[in-house]
């Protein structure tokens, strides 16, 4: 008896179905290949905001800015 290709499941979905499976395949290979890569990158985009807000704020600008009370090494 002779083998049936195409089954009624398979009929309704088309090529729709088949595309987002590749996609979805696509962009989970990318992240394995590329893992590293966009673990370090967002290690320091993370890294850039944490400093950037810590630095908005004036309480703590200040320790950036102001000298510590003592000996006076630098000359400005």
């Amino acid at each position: 008896m002779a083998k049936r290709v195409g089954t009624s499941r398979d009929m309704g979905k088309g090529r729709k179905g088949w595309t987002l499976t590749a996609a979805v395949n696509a962009v989970f290979e990318f992240f394995r290949l590329a893992e590293f890569e966009i673990l370090f990158f967002l290690f320091f985009i993370i890294a850039f905001l944490i400093f950037k807000d810590l630095t908005s704020r004036p309480e703590y600008n200040q320790l950036l800015v102001k000298k510590p009370g003592g000996v006076d090494l630098w000359p400005y």
